[in-house]
């Protein structure tokens, strides 16, 4: 297995200071307010990362299961695995899980930057319909996190 040069990368300036974008990010009440219907949250390195999206679904195709935290730098870097949609079972199926690193940086005191990488990929025709698919979710993800923000 030989992990391609592919990356996601998004950024967007949100109306919110950095302590409030690293508690959405970061805790199961801030994921609610703009990422999934659920999470299960554990922010330790190998603890659970895992948004559910499809709470009528069986368990494993919820959504964003049995993904963790890889790593993270308080109120700078956090990194988890990803896993493909329910919609593409032959990534998602796969043991394998690519990951997201989302950096944060102050603006002024009232606008934070918010830079995510998505990477890990792998070649192939389901592979690039994965990203595809995640080229346009970051975007709905990052938008819904800005509308969070508003008053």
């Amino acid at each position: 297995m030989e992990i391609n040069k592919k990356s996601i990368q998004k950024t967007k300036i949100v109306s919110a200071t950095l302590d409030t974008l690293w508690w959405k990010w970061t805790t199961h009440e801030g994921l609610k307010t703009f990422f999934g219907l659920d999470n299960k949250i554990d922010l330790t390195p190998g603890g659970s990362y895992e948004i559910y999206f499809l709470l009528d679904e069986p368990v494993g195709g919820r959504g964003g299961e049995g993904n963790q935290v890889l790593s993270f730098i308080p109120e700078q870097m956090l990194s988890f695995t990803w896993n493909a949609p329910p919609s593409i079972p032959e990534i998602r199926n796969q043991d394998y899980r690519t990951w997201v690193v989302i950096q944060f940086r102050t603006l002024d005191s009232k606008q934070t930057e918010v830079h995510l990488v998505h990477l890990g990929w792998l070649d192939g025709e389901k592979w690039d319909e994965t990203i595809a698919y995640f080229e346009n979710a970051w975007d709905m993800v990052l938008n819904a996190l800005e509308e969070s923000c508003k008053p």
